[in-house]
């Protein structure tokens, strides 16, 4: 009998809502995991102001192997100071921000964190829209990047590109996400577009984040900080933290079914569920009963549904 795959996942909670909503994300995890037949090791360790209370150290020796022996690094919370210090000594080149919206939308842009690390980052978008729908948006004022991707393309039949200029794609990415898949740009630019990407103006509108690498773990967080006001009431909502977890898969473990299958569920459960945090209409959710209605649509978007029992 052929053993099943397993990752080591480094989770990184932290203090405020971190714990309640990485303990959802195994949860999902888990569920997901075993619908594809894969294993997911989460490793939970000390992290930043929670691991100084416990240990004097925001990141003690224990959290630093742990991180540096992962697959992936799954982080609760963005925002944490010490993240930076992770960050510093994994082998990451490009930025991932995701955002879903409705149940199919799905935008990911993606640019190199140094100017250096283009050619990764070009290389990385087209793997990324290989895996997905085959279509590649380049939006940059440089010629020479321009070039770069259509050299790239050529390594990647298939893969529709277009190209935008930033004054055409800035405005494409804000009101007209549809048309988008992966999108890549380079580092002048990376920011600005991100921030549009996070800000549309969609409903049900869900964003996580990534840090991707070229060799060891990727850092993967939920887009909203931590907070101390929502801390063990159970209400804070755990769809950014789920599309980490799906996001992580994808871009991190190669796992790209068991991603869609996620975040599918999640964009699903969050456009009719909502959690007391973020209640605009209708009945509230408390944040393991939004995770309850996540694991129960993951038979009905797995990829195989239909053949399923």
């Amino acid at each position: 009998m052929r053993r099943r795959k397993t990752y080591t996942v480094a989770c990184l909670s932290g203090d405020g809502v971190g714990p309640e909503l990485m303990a959802e994300a195994c949860r999902a995890l888990a569920e997901v995991s075993r619908l594809h037949g894969f294993r997911v090791e989460d490793v939970h360790v000390p992290f930043g102001s929670e691991a100084v209370s416990r240990w004097g150290h925001p990141l003690p020796p224990s959290t630093r192997a742990a991180y540096l022996g992962a697959d992936a690094v799954l982080v609760a919370v963005e925002g944490e100071p010490v993240l930076a210090d992770v960050e510093s000594e994994l082998d990451l080149r490009a930025s991932v921000t995701r955002v879903r919206f409705g149940a199919r939308g799905d935008v990911r842009l993606i640019s190199p964190l140094r100017p250096d690390l283009s050619d990764w980052t070009v290389e990385k978008a087209f793997e990324i829209a290989r895996s997905s729908r085959a279509r590649l948006a380049s939006v940059d004022e440089d010629g020479a990047w321009r070039e770069l991707v259509d050299e790239t393309a050529d390594r990647h039949d298939g893969v529709f590109v277009e190209h935008f200029s930033v004054a055409a794609g800035l405005p494409a990415l804000a009101f007209e996400p549809d048309q988008f898949d992966v999108v890549v740009t380079g580092p002048r630019f990376g920011d600005a577009l991100a921030e549009i990407a996070a800000s549309l103006n969609r409903e049900p509108r869900v964003v996580a984040w990534g840090r991707l690498a070229a060799n060891g773990p990727g850092v993967f967080t939920p887009s909203h900080g931590k907070s101390h006001e929502e801390a063990g009431q159970g209400v804070a909502n755990p769809s950014s933290m789920l599309l980490a977890v799906a996001t992580m898969l994808g871009e991190g473990l190669d796992e790209h079914a068991a991603a869609d299958t996620l975040a599918t569920a999640v964009t699903s459960v969050h456009g009719n569920s909502r959690t007391l945090d973020r209640l605009l209409r209708g009945l509230a959710a408390t944040t393991r009963q939004f995770t309850d209605a996540v694991l129960s649509e993951l038979p009905a978007t797995h990829a195989n549904a239909e053949f399923r029992p």
